[in-house]
């Protein structure tokens, strides 16, 4: 079955590299939004239904653990996995993140393996 998923990430070239990414871990997609922070993908999240998001945690306007906490506490997201995509060095944003309720996490550079791995246990 087919995953609509949510790639939010500053950076455009992480958001292409993580879609070849999910293509080459054999990540069953359907359709593939993309955000470039926590505010357009809480935009575009009105009108798209999607099954995965993968989310930066480090973005300008509002950063992934605002994203997650927003998405957690509303009933229409609350049960789809997110999964924090980040160079963040900091332990603490990484477990404040899972607290919040994040599906896991994957640390930049990733592979496509690692990536399969994360999501094996999620989709």
């Amino acid at each position: 079955m087919a995953l609509d998923v949510m790639i939010v990430d500053d950076s455009a070239a992480i958001r292409k590299i993580l879609h070849r990414v999910l293509v080459q871990a054999e990540v069953p997609l359907g359709q593939v939004h993309e955000a470039c922070d926590g505010k357009d993908a809480l935009e575009k999240l009105k009108s798209a239904k999607v099954g995965l998001i993968l989310s930066d945690i480090n973005m300008p306007n509002m950063d992934g653990i605002e994203l997650l906490n927003r998405l957690k506490t509303d009933e229409n997201f609350k049960s789809v996995p997110i999964v924090m995509v980040t160079t963040e060095g900091s332990q603490a944003k990484v477990l404040q993140a899972l607290e919040l309720g994040a599906a896991g996490y994957v640390r930049k550079p990733f592979t496509a393996e690692q990536i399969q791995e994360k999501l094996a246990g999620i989709i």
